[in-house]
Formats: C-alpha cells, sequence, structure tokens
C-alpha cells in the first residue's frame, strides 16, 4: 500500500513538473558552436552585504516588465514551462534576445540593443536599484551567480542572481544602472568534442556614453550610466561572453551554489537541540518511573476490604479526566488539519532527502508539498473523526464537512486577499487565476473526497476505548496554580520546542523572504524530528502536572500547550522584520505579516496536534495502571 500511494503521488506530480533531479542523472550535452540558451526570471529583492543588511521589498517583478525596458528578443517573448510550485514562488521564465553559441564569440564585446527609458521608468527602475533588486537568469538548469568569498573561512561561492544596478549613495546622490554583463561560462569536458555547463558567472557594470558609437566594455575606466528623472534618454545594454574549462563534473556542479555559511552554527543548534531532548527525556522519565510508579504502586496496594484514606492528586479525577471538553468539534477539526499537515511534512522531507527536491528542479518542493497535502486528506479526515468520537461527539456528518473545508477555506481567503495586494502592485507574484482554478480543483477533486473517505473510515472504527468511567456529576476544580493557566502554560512550554528550532528557522525565513535557496534538509529534518520529541514530552509534563493539581479539562490545554512554540514563532517573526527588513511599501508589510500568520498558524496546529496526542497517550496509559474501586 505504501508503494502504490507513492507511485500514485508520482504519477499525480509529473504533469507539473519537469522532471524529479537526482545529481548526475540527466546532463545536457553540447557541441561547438550549439545554441546556448539563456532564459531570464523575474527580478528579486536582495539583501545586500553592507555594514546594515536589511531586505527592502517582497514585491517580485517580471524580467519583462514595460518600466524595466529591457531588451526583447526579436521573434517575440515565449513564456516557459513552469510546475506548479514556481508559480506559486513568483518564478517567471521568459526566452531572452542573447545570442551565445558554445565556445564562440570568446571576449567579444556585443551590443544587445537600445532602449529608451523614459523620466517615468527612470524613476521607477532608480527605486528598484535602490531597494537593491537583483536579476535572476537561467542557463541549462543552473542560475546566473556573482563570485563571492565567504569571510569567515575564505570560501569561494556562487551567489545566485546580479545586481539590477549600482547603490552607492556615498560617492553619488542616485544609483547607477547596470548596462554591461561580462558572462563567463565554466563548462567541463567529459569526452572529447562534448562539453557540459558547470558554472554561470555574471559580472554587471555601469558604463555610460555615446550609444551611437562602437561598444565598449572597458569598466575599469567607464563613466556610471545614471538615470536622468526629469528628461527621456537611450540606453545600450553590452554584454561579452567568455569561456573557462572548469575540472567540476556535472553530478557536483551545483556544489558551488549551495554553499553553507559556517556550517558549525548549523551543528550547534543541532546539538544544543539533542542536548534539550536528552534533557526533557530524563526529567519526563524520572518524573514517570518515580512519582507516578510510587503513586500507581500506593494506589494499587490498598486492601479495598479496609478503611482507607481518601484519594489525592490525580487519582482524585480519575472518573472526569475522560470526560466531553468545550466545543470537541473544534478539537477534533484542529486535530485531524494538523495530523494532514504532520503527514505532508513528513513525507515531504523524505523526498527532500532522497534528492528529489534539488534546487535545479525549481518549484519542486512546493509542488510536492501541495500534492502531498491532497492526497493526505485521507489522515485528517480519520484522524479527525476517530478523536471526535472519542471526545463524544455525534454530528459525525458534520465534522467530516468541517474537517474537509474550514481550514482549506481559511488558507485560501488569506492567500487570495495576499494575492489581490500583489496584483495591485504588479508582482509577478501573484498567483494567475488558471493556478488558483487548479488549487481548488486539487483540494475539490482530491483532498475533500480522501477526507471524506478517511472519515467514514474513522467512525467505522469509533472511539477509543477508556481504562475509565465518566461520573455523571462534575466536580469542582480548585484553583489552579498561575503557571498552570492556558496561556500561561502555553508561553512557558513554547520556549524549549522553539529553542530547538530557532537557528533553522532563521534560514528557512531567508529562503521564504530573500530569495535564497534552502538546501540544509538534512538539519531540517533532524531538527524537526527534535521539535517534534520536545513539543511531546514538554506538554505530557504540563499535563501531569495539571491532573496533580486537580484540573481535569486537560484535551484543550494539551492542544494550546503542545502548540506554544508558535506564539513563539511569531515573536521571532517581528524580530526579523524589524532587524533584518526595511519594507517601505505597505503591500510588501502586508505580505510579510500574512505569510507569517500562515507559519505560525501551520505550526499551531502541528505542533498542537502533536501535543494533543502525546497527553492522550500518556493519559490513557496513566489510568489504565491503576485498579479503580
Amino acid at each position: 500500500m505504501r508503494t502504490l500511494a507513492l507511485l500514485a503521488i508520482l504519477a499525480f506530480v509529473s504533469p507539473f513538473a519537469s522532471a524529479f533531479y537526482l545529481p548526475g542523472a540527466a546532463p545536457t550535452n553540447y557541441v561547438e558552436g550549439q545554441q546556448v540558451d539563456v532564459l531570464v526570471n523575474a527580478l528579486t529583492p536582495l539583501i545586500m552585504e553592507t555594514d546594515d543588511p536589511k531586505l527592502k521589498s517582497l514585491i517580485n517583478y517580471d524580467y519583462y516588465n514595460p518600466k524595466f525596458q529591457f531588451c526583447q528578443p526579436k521573434d517575440g517573448i515565449k513564456a516557459q514551462p513552469e510546475s506548479l510550485g514556481s508559480i506559486l514562488f513568483g518564478d517567471r521564465l521568459f526566452n531572452s534576445p542573447y545570442d551565445i553559441q558554445m565556445l564562440k564569440d570568446n571576449h567579444t564585446c556585443k551590443t544587445l540593443c537600445v532602449a529608451d527609458v523614459s523620466a517615468d521608468d527612470a524613476k521607477f527602475i532608480n527605486d528598484r536599484i535602490r531597494e537593491d533588486y537583483a536579476l535572476n537568469w537561467l542557463v541549462d538548469g543552473l542560475p546566473a551567480a556573482e563570485m563571492k568569498v565567504d569571510t569567515r573561512n575564505q570560501d569561494i561561492f556562487f551567489d545566485m542572481g546580479f545586481n539590477l544596478g549600482d547603490n552607492e549613495g556615498i560617492r553619488r546622490s542616485q544609483p547607477a544602472l547596470n548596462n554591461h554583463y561580462d558572462i563567463v561560462f565554466r563548462y567541463h569536458r567529459p569526452a572529447p568534442d562534448t562539453y557540459r555547463i558547470v558554472g554561470v558567472l555574471v559580472w554587471p557594470s555601469s558604463i555610460a556614453g555615446s550609444v551611437t558609437d562602437e561598444p565598449n566594455c572597458d569598466v575599469d575606466n567607464a563613466e556610471p550610466l545614471l538615470l536622468n528623472e526629469d528628461r527621456d534618454q537611450r540606453v545600450r545594454y553590452t554584454y561579452r561572453v567568455s569561456w573557462n574549462e572548469s575540472d567540476t563534473p556535472w553530478a557536483t556542479r551545483w556544489d558551488n551554489y549551495l554553499h553553507i555559511f559556517d556550517p558549525r552554527i548549523h551543528w550547534f543548534s543541532l546539538i544544543n537541540s539533542i542536548i534539550i531532548v536528552v534533557f526533557l527525556c530524563v526529567m519526563v522519565g524520572m518524573i514517570l518511573l518515580r512519582t507516578v510508579s510510587r503513586d500507581i504502586s500506593r494506589y494499587n496496594a490498598i486492601d479495598v476490604s479496609e478503611d482507607v484514606q481518601e484519594d489525592w492528586g490525580w487519582k482524585l479525577v480519575h472518573g472526569e479526566v475522560f470526560r466531553t471538553p468545550t466545543h470537541p468539534m473544534v478539537l477534533s477539526i484542529m486535530v485531524g488539519n494538523g495530523s494532514q499537515l504532520i503527514a505532508m511534512v513528513g513525507i515531504t522531507l523524505v523526498f527532500a532527502l532522497l534528492g528529489f527536491l534539488s534546487p535545479s528542479n525549481r518549484g519542486s518542493l512546493a509542488t510536492v508539498m501541495m500534492v502531498c497535502w491532497s492526497f493526505f486528506g485521507c489522515v485528517g479526515g480519520y484522524c479527525s473523526s476517530r478523536v471526535y468520537a472519542s471526545l463524544g461527539g455525534m454530528d459525525k456528518r458534520k465534522n467530516a464537512f468541517l474537517t474537509a473545508t474550514i481550514f482549506p477555506t481559511s488558507i485560501f481567503v488569506v492567500i487570495f486577499i495576499l494575492n489581490f495586494f500583489l496584483i495591485t502592485a504588479g508582482s509577478s507574484g501573484a498567483v494567475p487565476f488558471g493556478t488558483m482554478l487548479l488549487i481548488i480543483l486539487l483540494w475539490f477533486g482530491i483532498s475533500a473526497p480522501l477526507s471524506a473517505i478517511g472519515a467514514y473510515f474513522g467512525s467505522k472504527h469509533g472511539a477509543v476505548t477508556h481504562p475509565v468511567r465518566v461520573n455523571p456529576i462534575p466536580r469542582q476544580i480548585p484553583p489552579s496554580p498561575k503557571y498552570l493557566r492556558p496561556w500561561v502554560a502555553a508561553i512557558l512550554s513554547g520556549i524549549l520546542p522553539f529553542g530547538a528550532a530557532f537557528v533553522e528557522l532563521y534560514f528557512v525565513l531567508s529562503s521564504l523572504f530573500a530569495s535564497r535557496a534552502y538546501y540544509a534538509f538534512g538539519f531540517l529534518a533532524l531538527t524537526a524530528g527534535v521539535v517534534a520529541l520536545t513539543t511531546a514530552t514538554v506538554t505530557i509534563l504540563f499535563t501531569y502536572f495539571c491532573l496533580c493539581a486537580e484540573e481535569y479539562r486537560w484535551q484543550w490545554r494539551s492542544f494550546i500547550i503542545g502548540g506554544g512554540s508558535a506564539f513563539w514563532l511569531l515573536a521571532y517573526g517581528i524580530y526579523y522584520w524589524a532587524s533584518r527588513m526595511s519594507l517601505g511599501s505597505f503591500s510588501s508589510l502586508l505580505l510579510y505579516l500574512g505569510y507569517l500568520f500562515l507559519l505560525a498558524l501551520m505550526d499551531f496546529l502541528v505542533t498542537g496536534t502533536i501535543g494533543f496526542l502525546a497527553s492522550y497517550w500518556a493519559v490513557r496509559r496513566l489510568y489504565s495502571s491503576i485498579r479503580i474501586d
């Protein structure tokens, strides 16, 4: 069954992604003089390596946006096929006017075109240069990059994308447009007369001067090109191609791009997280083995024929602990959707660890996540139905319907609002109407029916049996300590899971908002496992404390306490915005807050579900170990 499910996922993903990438699987062989296609992608803002590096925008722009006045192909602009994930993340690939043949025109200065830039367009371009926008090209699956040196260890790496202009405000009052590109192709020759591209480097420069003279690519003695915002002017774009042979084989050509800045940070974070988990496991183990075992032995050692003293501690609430909580429908729906997200994240990490989600296959990560989420609707429906029945719920049809609809609808409404602001800002990141329909089809045609099927089997299996009966009359609950109040406990319990993941969280946020490729999936998978184990142990610990305080309403508390790391994620996102961003437009700020809210909501559902299920298992094991008279 697992193999069939995997094959079904692969069959469904294949129409939306060109191919899964395994290193060394499908190289492109060139011969001398063969055309090398340069594809252009959307312009994205970057975090510049300055004294105060900050991201200044979140709006992506199409390369052929009329305001940029870039050179266009003579045979017309042609969009390239893209995967579902590429479209969702704003990738827009088009052909380009660059005429490049393998090993030809070496060091030849060539004119690309002469563009007429109006005063309004000049102001638009200058604003984008001030916001540190970068151009993104794609050649044979490789992004064009700038060669840089890591100041920490002096390693040379390729930083994807290159600057639209030069924003050195110290030396001039306005930015300069980069209108010349020195393009260096690094190639590997595995056999005679066979060439493979293993690197694409671009050095952009700003060259002013007459547009009618012979092109001059002397970047050392050139004056910068400053766009006049008061009048129209003509701009000439030039480029020069160089070919350098490299010893790097095709299978490892991405190693120069996927550079880890100080990998010791990842290892330190992982070791720190493991220490936290070990400490928690030891703490919970001591509580369970010493305190709980002693209580169980004491309870079971009492002779029922004798006059014994009254129960104390967590045994006092044995007749209340499985009482139906308030709003069982809402709780079961949240657990069901959280289980669906957990299954999606787990399978996606497996695909990533196997190498199927390489950065060379653009958009594959988002595509696999969407498809897995759709197929795992059965998991959400099944878990929601069983939890709802176990909590004493009776309206099974309503539960199945809301499980399949309420969460996807809420996410879709938020994304639709954010997409509206992207459209008004003229961003290439706006999701087209056809893609919106495809997402609705994934939900309506796959996820919702599978959720209904899962709910049917969950109802058929029925409720989980409880080891003790529920008293007909609820007992009074004494005042709880302040640290056991739901929201206080959630904040306290969320510190440890968040502390185990906050270093990797920085790299994830940089990947999402700063257009950087994320590739440390091994660290991410280990961190996710540590966070899950930490969340489970912390929630069990707080649930035990609540029961000892005669607070038997543990169901909602365990979910909220388990999801406590989401509040720290939200706080860290606000700190990241204040320290690493300087968003000048309302649209960018709204986009960031909207995406941050979605991340926090999904984290709350995932970790809350882990906390609830772990506590449910622990409570059942605890009360099945004592003799109830």
